[in-house]
């Protein structure tokens, strides 16, 4: 089962990141930002919108799934690792400069979900005895 759940986080943190990053793409690509039919027609006319949707197509799937097994509290805290990969994935292709204060940030991320992890591991051996 915990092979289920690794396997299961990496897609979902794999989709999400490729969903968040190939949306700032389409973003980029269809600049000008305009509220009209001809940026909307920018829009679609570049991929990465249509990987846009298949990261959050694949990410909804693999949200499902994981659900159906795995605890409530422990998996929404997981599924928000994804700002820290989106981060370190910004700076990479984006070139983005990440502070001190989004260090610290991802680190608390990380940390909250270990936490909540050992609390569920705890309690599930409590339940067990």
């Amino acid at each position: 089962m915990k092979k289920f759940y690794l396997i299961g986080f990496l897609l979902l943190l794999f989709f999400d990141t490729f969903g968040q990053t190939s949306f700032k793409l389409t973003a980029l690509s269809a600049m000008p930002l305009e509220v009209n039919l001809d940026w909307i027609g920018r829009i679609f006319c570049h991929y990465w919108a249509y990987f846009v949707i298949l990261g959050y197509t694949g990410a909804f799937i693999t949200w499902m799934v994981l659900l159906k097994k795995a605890p409530v509290g422990p998996a929404f805290a997981a599924s928000h690792l994804q700002v820290v990969t989106v981060m370190f994935v910004s700076i990479a292709v984006f070139n983005e400069h990440i502070t001190w204060e989004h260090l610290l940030g991802a680190l608390l991320i990380i940390l909250g979900i270990i936490f909540l992890a050992l609390a569920e591991q705890q309690l599930h051996k409590s339940s067990e005895s």
